[in-house]
């Protein structure tokens, strides 16, 4: 059989087996687009969408074989244009200089920031001075001022004295780009308040979601107080700013922070407890269990409490994700399909791309389906094993075992890529976590919010926060053992995407080439354990330097710039603190100027406007970094703060003792979300 026909006949055999590919092709189009240099134009759009349309007509006449290929032509052409569409429908004004002054607004949002102080997010937005045209759609403050009244309330008019600036680019070239995730969430400033928040109007007499929200979220806070309360608040309505940050990073360093984000854990629990109880409750009364189709009544009530759990917790991105997932299992019980399938989960991952196709860089979209893909696909080949071996009772325990395995497994890639951390007992944690989570926590939430019009709900909130005291002790427990896991450096441009293209093939692809798939894996693992970080890291505003030594990144600060400096340090797999790594620098420099030796050329850091006025040369081979803005004129290469807020931060490596520079808008592009607008 020569090559084209053995081709043809294994993509015969894929046949019934082809919709879970849908997403994944539509995925590689939105992934292009992300990675395109350059914004595609409007008519670029339309003609590439009319090609894949014409495409996909064609593929519908073709033969079986030919058809596969221009379909995955066609799907990825779609997701392209799905994503460029949607840039387009986000665009809103975003801030392009610096801004001190009064802003006013509506509170539409409030969480937590990394200081722990009060954040809020404000729509409506005024300015002084700035016409509505450039006027940012929304705006989000940190409060480190005095209360100006009690607390920040939802749909309240506020006004306060702010530091607004444009959202920052990636800390470094080629990291997380916080320009693009707050394009997409129509977010055009960010700063912070030292004054107190003044309040213009009250909130309007009509309850919104948001403020019914809050309101939930401070009764259960006043029922349950401390951590457990802020805990309990976080997994009913997605209010976060109960949670302190020795908490969340305990949550962390034990790999249970996901039992804190409403995702498909939560939303799978609780429609399957709602599920159980309406069936076996209708299943009791002979009656009704008789004469009606109670397994799908259970399904649409389950839908409906969903869908109510969904209104609650805010309707974020991940919350979304996990409804949309639990509606398609739960629809396909109701036409008596099998509500867990691979096909369910890619027609969930289809409507989430189509809606947000921003949302295939995440995170929680990469983690979620990764593990409900993998416990599908893992649990559906035990089923075809008999024979085992097990007790009956031992079934439901092995199965927790082998759930929580499973799901860390499928999502440990992916949270050492975006988070740099392992839990080397991140098993044991989610073994002692997850059962009391499905058991106790969201039955007894379910319970009190059916008991709370009664005034009865102290007793299942008694139980729920007995529960969830039990996971933070365990959170706490892990996170201080030793040994309890390690740092690992960021992969390298396309690490994670070829890993995950080869895990897509052993998950979906039939027949015993799926083997194939272990190739990409273990290429993109020799890839990331030699991933080579830059040498020199230079922040976009020139007030932070990091050299890499043998010791570690060596900062030329130890205070300020805290982002960038944490960032850093967490892409090099290193845990050391900002002071511990400023103390790696141990050059005795002029006040202000910082100096290393890189190869054959120095790294010169000025710090401030008087160290800067005080600078009086340099060698043709040293690279000088400025905080401030300078106009002298140099023998040597500078970079001033103007010039930094065009390049974007700067990673340079030592390449045969000489540099090479990156800077970080020529990874990132001329895009929306990184372009001035043309005032």
């Amino acid at each position: 059989m020569g090559f084209v026909s053995r081709t043809g006949f294994i993509i015969l055999m894929q046949r019934g087996h082809l919709f879970p590919w849908v997403p994944v092709c539509m995925g590689a189009g939105i992934g292009l687009y992300f990675q395109l240099s350059r914004e595609p134009s409007v008519s670029v759009t339309i003609a590439i969408g009319a090609v894949s349309l014409v495409v996909a007509i064609l593929a519908a006449k073709s033969g079986p074989i030919i058809s596969v290929f221009l379909w995955g032509f066609a799907l990825a052409g779609i997701g392209l244009c799905l994503a460029a569409s949607r840039s387009h429908i986000v665009s809103a004004p975003t801030l392009s200089w610096r801004y001190y002054g009064p802003v006013e607004g509506t509170i539409v949002g409030l969480d937590r920031s990394a200081t722990d102080a009060t954040r809020i997010t404000l729509s409506d937005v005024v300015l002084e001075r700035v016409s509505s045209e450039r006027t940012p759609e929304r705006v989000r403050l940190s409060l480190h001022g005095p209360d100006g009244f009690s607390e920040p309330t939802p749909g309240m008019r506020v006004i306060v004295a702010a530091h607004l600036s444009p959202p920052a680019g990636p800390v470094e070239p080629g990291g997380f780009d916080f320009q693009r995730h707050a394009w997409f969430q129509t977010l055009g400033a960010v700063g912070y308040s030292r004054t107190p928040l003044l309040a213009l109007a009250p909130p309007p007499d009509k309850d919104t979601v948001f403020a019914t929200r809050m309101r939930l979220s401070k009764q259960i806070q006043n029922r349950m107080s401390g951590e457990v309360g802020g805990f309990a608040a976080a997994v009913t309505t997605g209010d976060r700013s109960g949670i302190s940050q020795s908490t969340m990073q305990a949550l962390r360093s034990s790999n249970l922070a996901h039992l804190l984000a409403i995702s498909g854990l939560h939303m799978g629990l609780l429609a399957g407890f709602v599920f159980a109880a309406i069936r076996i409750g209708l299943a009791l009364i002979p009656a009704l269990a008789l004469r009606l189709p109670v397994k799908k009544i259970a399904a649409c009530v389950a839908l409906v409490a969903a869908a109510v759990y969904l209104a609650l917790s805010g309707g974020n991105v991940s919350t979304e994700r996990a409804f949309i997932m639990a509606a398609v299992a739960l629809f396909a019980v109701t036409i008596d399909r099998r509500a867990l399938s691979m096909r369910a989960v890619a027609f969930a991952a289809v409507i989430v791309l189509t809606l947000r196709p921003e949302s295939l860089l995440s995170p929680g979209f990469q983690m979620s389906f990764a593990a409900t893909a993998a416990l599908i696909a893992v649990f559906g080949a035990l089923r075809t094993l008999e024979g085992w071996p097990i007790h009956p009772w031992m079934k439901p325990v092995l199965a927790v075992v082998l759930s929580s395995a499973i799901a860390g497994a499928a999502t440990a890639p992916f949270a050492a890529a975006h988070f740099n951390q392992v839990s080397q007992f991140g098993l044991i944690a989610n073994l002692l976590s997850v059962p009391l989570m499905g058991l106790v926590v969201i039955p007894s939430a379910v319970v009190a919010g059916v008991l709370t019009p009664f005034g009865l709900q102290d007793i299942a909130l008694w139980v729920m926060g007995a529960g969830l005291r039990w996971i933070l002790g365990v959170a706490h427990w892990i996170s201080d053992l030793e040994g309890k896991g390690g740092a690992v450096p960021s992969p390298g441009e396309g690490v994670l995407a070829l890993m995950s293209l080869g895990f897509i093939f052993l998950i979906l692809w039939q027949g015993k080439t799926r083997a194939f798939g272990l190739i990409p894996v273990a290429v993109s693992l020799i890839l990331w354990t030699q991933v080579s970080r830059p040498n020199v890291l230079i922040a976009d505003s020139g007030g932070l330097v990091g050299v890499l030594t043998d010791q570690g990144r060596a900062l030329s600060r130890e205070k300020g710039q805290g982002f960038a400096a944490k960032n850093w340090l967490e892409n090099d797999g290193d845990i050391a603190t900002q002071k511990i790594a400023a103390e790696r620098w141990d050059a005795q420099n002029p006040a202000g100027i910082r100096i290393a030796k890189v190869g054959d050329f120095s790294i010169i850091h000025v710090s401030g406007r008087k160290a800067a006025e005080s600078f009086l040369d340099c060698a043709p081979s040293d690279i000088v970094i400025f905080s401030t803005p300078f106009e002298a004129e140099l023998p040597c290469l500078s970079y001033d703060q103007t010039r930094l807020r065009e390049t974007g931060s700067l990673a340079i490596y030592n390449i045969e003792n000489q540099p090479q520079i990156i800077t970080a808008r020529e990874i990132s592009g001329k895009r929306p979300w990184n372009s001035k607008p043309q005032n």
